[in-house]
């Protein structure tokens, strides 16, 4: 026990001796100083100035994977200050010197109970590995001030920062957005980047893919100092007062080099339907049979033929989109002859799909087989592709079992020569369908595909589809048609 007692007070007395050499003055007065005092939280990241926590302790170094600006606060720790007093600073690297700037140059300024003052280092270039910046308080111009923390271990005078591994990526803050569908309305929405960016690496890049239901604009503000957003501005082209229909177009955020898309990556522009649509009118009955494996719907598209246009013929298998029992659109279709609801099928009444009953074999949707040569067979990339919902219905009034506007629902589909041939072509339209004779359903329709490298941009066309293999042939049109493309 003496043995113990012995040690305690010679330890107290070691740490009272050396906290006392170089820490702190007893009594009331403190001997003032200037050093660094970068906060680092628990997951790494800074802790902004002037948010404090008295849990944390300055580091001397850090680690930088962000290339927005990084924010050094230096602290002079004393009382309040008659004067302004200055110090000042140098920057060095080990790297490109033009590969970061500081504000303030060289110098910061203390004044009254402004105790703290901030270095704004700045990334202007992608840094090489094993790359670091070394700031270092050099002066003050009160001799009374000591630079450095007054201890021999940790004074803080110097701050390296070591440049890592850059991560950069991208995500929506907000995913969604309602409009009313005027001509001229304009969406304000931004682009986050957590780590910051190089105007350079973006300002050409194309990070949108598009599923365009409707015309807009998009622009974006000047990138500024702000590397940690862009706000982007949505303008409508076109009016889109049809109450009855859904009109909706998405971007999707897509990987560009040095950049990650990540998060909320899709962003959905709506013009909600304002009529509500009873289930009973279920439009999507009249154009399938689930008794029928193989029930097609026909089609004619208007489309090149040799130099001239003429409506061009197509069919496909067509099927009902498959949903539960509280999908808002359900209606049901079979309950198996049970009195168990478990095995109920229900049916979207409002939606088709063109696809296959069972196997890995395509069918011909929307005719695409037409619009391109050199095609692929394989069913991942051929023209000759399902989609499983298609197309979306919405009868007039909400409730009209004979007539309505009709969606092509926007969505990406994949087409191309061969695997390391393939593009993505974002397809969308709309128009309307109605019974032209008794059980016999027309849908008339515009389509577009859009692709940059085999359109140049959106290109568009009409069609017909009927639920019956005998119709009256369409009235040739005066308008353009698209050619064949070749993958």
């Amino acid at each position: 026990m003496t043995r113990i007692k012995i040690f305690s007070i010679l330890f107290i007395a070691l740490l009272y001796i050396s906290c006392s050499k170089d820490d702190y003055k007893l009594g009331s007065d403190i001997d003032p100083f200037l050093r660094f005092n970068f906060l680092v939280k628990s997951d790494n990241t800074p802790l902004e100035y002037p948010t404090v926590s008295g849990n944390l302790v300055p580091q001397s170094t850090y680690e930088n994977k962000s290339v927005k600006t990084l924010k050094v606060p230096v602290a002079l720790t004393a009382r309040e200050l008659k004067g302004t007093v200055t110090a000042n600073f140098s920057a060095e690297t080990n790297g490109a010197s033009d590969s970061f700037s500081v504000i303030p140059v060289n110098q910061l300024s203390f004044q009254g109970s402004k105790l703290t003052d901030t270095i704004f280092v700045s990334f202007d270039k992608r840094w090489t590995q094993s790359q670091n910046i070394t700031l270092k308080l050099e002066t003050v111009s009160d001799p009374d001030i000591h630079i450095g923390s007054l201890n021999t271990e940790y004074p803080n005078n110097t701050f390296k920062i070591d440049l890592g591994t850059i991560a950069t990526n991208y995500t929506f803050p907000v995913t969604q957005y309602n409009i009313k569908g005027e001509v001229g309305e304009k969406i304000d929405f931004k682009v986050n980047y957590p780590n910051g960016f190089f105007p350079e690496e973006i300002e050409n890049a194309s990070i949108f893919k598009f599923q365009n239901g409707f015309e807009y604009s998009l622009t974006h503000d000047d990138y500024g100092d702000n590397r940690t957003s862009v706000t982007y501005h949505l303008t409508l082209l076109e009016d889109l007062q049809n109450d009855d229909v859904r009109y909706e177009s998405k971007l999707t955020l897509v990987n560009i080099p040095n950049y990650t898309a990540t998060g909320n990556i899709n962003l959905t522009i709506v013009k909600p339907i304002k009529t509500p649509r009873d289930v009973e009118a279920y439009p999507a009955s009249k154009f399938t049979d689930p008794t029928n494996a193989f029930f097609l719907t026909y089609g004619e598209h208007w489309f090149n033929n040799n130099g001239n246009c003429a409506w061009m013929t197509f069919n496909a298998l067509t099927f009902p989109v498959i949903v539960t029992k509280d999908d808002p659109n359900a209606i049901l279709y079979s309950d198996k002859g049970t009195t168990n609801p478990n095995d109920d099928v229900y049916h979207d009444a409002f939606k088709i799909g063109f696809n296959v009953s069972s196997g890995t074999n395509t069918v011909n949707s929307f005719g695409l087989k037409r619009w391109f040569s050199n095609e692929s067979n394989a069913a991942a990339i051929s023209p000759g592709f399902n989609i499983t919902s298609a197309l979306e219905f919405f009868p007039a009034n909400g409730n009209s079992k004979t007539e309505g506007t009709v969606l092509v629902i926007p969505q990406d589909i994949t087409i191309g020569s061969s695997a390391t041939n393939a593009h993505s072509i974002a397809i969308s339209g709309e128009g309307t369908y109605k019974e032209i004779s008794n059980g016999v359903y027309e849908i008339s329709f515009e389509l577009k595909l859009t692709n940059d490298k085999l359109f140049g941009g959106t290109v568009s066309t009409q069609y017909r589809m009927y639920n019956n293999r005998t119709y009256p042939k369409p009235t040739a049109l005066s308008i353009s048609c698209p050619k064949e493309v070749s993958l």
